[in-house]
Order: C-alpha cells, then structure tokens, then sequence
C-alpha cells in the first residue's frame, strides 16, 4: 500500500522556486491531461512531496521522479521507494539525459524509445527546461508542464503578438504546443503571487539541421525586439540582406513578425553559407 505520510520538512523552499500543488481539483486535471497507462513509462520532474506521483503509481505507470531537493527526496524515499514501479532520480533535472534514464530501468515498457512527461516547473528555469526538453525531444512521446501563465502565454503566443520571443520560436520549431486550462495561485501551498498554466506539448518528427545554429539564428534575431531582422541579425551574422531576400522577408519586419517556415529558411540560408 502506498503510504500517505509527509515528513515535518517537506516545507516548500523559496531557492527552489517551491509551490505545492495541493488542490486536488487541479491534480486531477493534470492527471487526466497525461491519461497515464499501465506499463507506460512516466517521468516526473520535480515530484516533491508527491501528490502527483502517489497516484501516477497507482495508475500502473512506470514513474521516474527526478528531484533535486534533500528534503523532497527523503519523503518520496520514505513514501515510494518499496513500490516495484517507481525509481527516484537525485539529480538537477538540467543535467539529465533522459534517453540513457529510460534506457538504464529495466521496467516493462510499452515503448522502449519514448517517455510522457509531467513537470510542474518554476519560473526561473523554464527557458532552460525548455531548451534541454527540446534538445531530447525524441525521448518523450507527451509533456504535460506547469509554468507560470506568462510563459505560457509566450510560448503559445501566434505570429505578430507582442509577446512571441525567442522562447515561442524554439517551441515552435520544435513541438506542437496546447494551452490546457489555468491554475489559480489558491491551488498551492504556499500560494504563489501569479497564476500558472498547464501545457501539452507533442514532439514534432521533422528535422531543422543544426539546433545550436538555429538556437543561435532566432536568439540574434530577438536580441533587441524592437530593431528590425535585419538589424538584429547583422550584427551576428554579417551582412544578410541577400539572405533575408532568399526568404522573401522584408529587412524592415521584426522578428515577432516572422512565421516558423521564414525562420526554418534563415536557418537553411544562414547554415549554408556558413
């Protein structure tokens, strides 16, 4: 049986960005976005004091839990570690490879090649979450993320919207992205000032050459939003105005403007150029 017991210490900490979800009204939405099978194989950043992972285990699913804070990995050891489908990763999930983490569990998977995901992520590492998340996409069949509503709301942000960055690119580039639904700050203990978001976001199959030079391309090209591609990718790349005219992009446009398929072209001009 699944123990239910909480250890005195497993107070949130504000260095790691820390807010427990604990209105189950939510958790369950999560859960139901994620739909987890049994034999599946589920990875949980960030499992905390595990009331996501409680009943992921239940469900029959394979969970890996990565955390990184003692205290949280001392309740889930007390909570988990006798149950046959669940294994607890101490590490900082930036450093994970998640390949060789599905690979090294000898559980009964239904699929050898590809994890769900679920993550209920602070705002200080989601551009860097992201990015390791998109860097070993091919890993994960399904990712259901928490983040702040901001980030959200930037990573969902449609072409010509203020708020589309270098974060939206990236995603874009790289997954197909679904608002689910908000989460208010009562949700949590202890509340939050802002509200989050829960997110789906698919893997896409097709490839866009070198990911360190398109990373690079769309980084330059929002470096300074309100000066013009043209601008912006000078002074990285040199003179690029033949380029920008490859790609039938006025020089005069801005990079929010800019659809996923003129960025995609930028990188295939700029790559071979180089």
């Amino acid at each position: 049986m699944i123990k239910s017991k909480v250890q005195k210490s497993s107070f949130a900490k504000k260095s790691f960005g820390q807010n427990f979800l604990v209105d189950q009204n939510y958790i369950g939405k999560i859960i139901s976005a994620l739909n987890p099978q049994t034999g599946e194989t589920i990875i949980e950043i960030g499992a905390g004091r595990g009331a996501l992972t409680e009943i992921l285990i239940a469900s029959g699913a394979n969970v890996i839990a990565i955390e990184l804070e003692r205290d949280m990995i001392a309740v889930l050891r007390e909570r988990f570690i006798h149950e046959d489908n669940f294994k607890l990763i101490e590490s900082d999930a930036l450093t994970v490879d998640f390949a060789e983490t599905i690979s090294n569990f000898k559980f009964q998977i239904l699929n050898h090649k590809s994890a769900k995901l679920v993550a209920n992520l602070p705002y200080y590492i989601s551009t860097a979450i992201l990015q390791t998340l998109i860097e070993q996409k091919d890993c994960f069949s399904e990712l259901i993320l928490m983040f702040q509503r901001e980030v959200v709301e930037r990573i969902t942000a449609k072409v010509g919207n203020s708020e589309r960055g270098f974060l939206t690119v990236m995603t874009e580039a790289y997954l197909t992205a679904e608002k689910l639904f908000d989460v208010p700050p009562t949700a949590f203990l202890p509340a939050p000032k802002v509200w989050s978001s829960v997110v789906r976001l698919l893997p896409k199959d097709e490839k866009i050459g070198d990911i360190n030079l398109f990373r690079e391309i769309v980084s330059a090209g929002f470096v300074q939003k309100r000066k013009t591609i043209f601008n912006n990718l000078k002074n990285k790349f040199g003179d690029v105005e033949n380029i920008l005219q490859q790609c039938r992009i006025d020089s005069k446009r801005r990079a929010e403007s800019l659809t996923i398929e003129e960025w995609k072209c930028l990188a295939s001009s700029l790559e071979f150029r180089l």
